[in-house]
């Protein structure tokens, strides 16, 4: 009895026998994760700071200004960001373009030996070089993912980023808030919610990245303490100065 011949995946398509992966092109982790982190260390950080001088009442007030004010700024920075690199990825696309229709023979030679350096043999690297240019904007995508590293097809999405990253900066900021919405005027129940936060926030983060989910934790629990704590200590010397 004969093993049955192993199917071909379809062209484009990965194999899925033992793994898949997850998409990283789609801009949306990084932007929530830097929202959510951002959102934690800064609001809590702040709370800090006005808690060191300042009545409870000013603090919820300091804590939900920089809330509406971090969450606003970061989508639109991270909207602005990504929209300025996929435009300077259409560029790209535009240069290599016209580059096609200039000198596409030296488009071609370009190929066949970015191939030749991958491995293949002259004639090998020829015959796909040949194949690869019948669709010019096959050939074009390909010569950017080889000289840029990018692909025009797979651009992050502005609106994506925008709203991944203005959702985690609100719920990051407003949990150090938690216990002071609830009534209560203590800055250890607050930094105590922040640093929750941080820890769930670092866990949660590393079942992405598939790193070891405690080291990802405490690791951004010591980022978020040393910002948290030079806030603190500035506004206590402030309020000292001031007082």
């Amino acid at each position: 009895m004969t093993d049955s011949p192993r199917r071909t995946p379809p062209s484009g398509m990965p194999h899925a026998i033992d793994h898949t992966h997850a998409d990283v092109s789609g801009g949306w982790l990084r932007a929530a994760t830097f929202g959510a982190m951002d959102g934690l260390v800064s609001n809590t950080a702040l709370i800090a700071g006005v808690a060191a001088s300042a009545s409870a009442q000013t603090v919820v007030l300091s804590g939900v200004a920089g809330l509406l004010a971090g969450a606003f700024s970061m989508a639109l920075g991270e909207y602005t960001s990504v929209t300025t690199a996929n435009e300077q990825i259409d560029s790209e696309v535009r240069v290599e373009r016209r580059s096609f229709t200039r000198h596409p023979q030296a488009e071609r030679d370009e190929l066949i030996g970015t191939l030749m350096e991958m491995g293949m043999s002259e004639a090998t690297a020829e015959k796909a070089t040949a194949e690869i240019h019948r669709d010019e904007t096959r050939a074009l995508n390909f010569h950017l993912v080889q000289e840029l590293g990018v692909d025009p097809r797979e651009k992050p999405s502005p609106t994506i980023a925008a709203v991944s990253s203005f959702v985690m900066f609100a719920i990051g900021a407003i949990i150090p808030l938690i216990p002071y919405l609830l009534g209560s005027d203590s800055l250890w129940a607050g930094l105590a919610c922040g640093g929750v936060g941080l820890l769930i926030a670092g866990g949660v983060a590393a079942r992405f990245t598939r790193k070891r989910a405690s080291v990802a934790a405490v690791r951004q629990l010591a980022f978020g303490g040393v910002a948290i704590a030079a806030t603190y200590v500035v506004g206590t010397l402030i309020g000292t100065v001031t007082g």
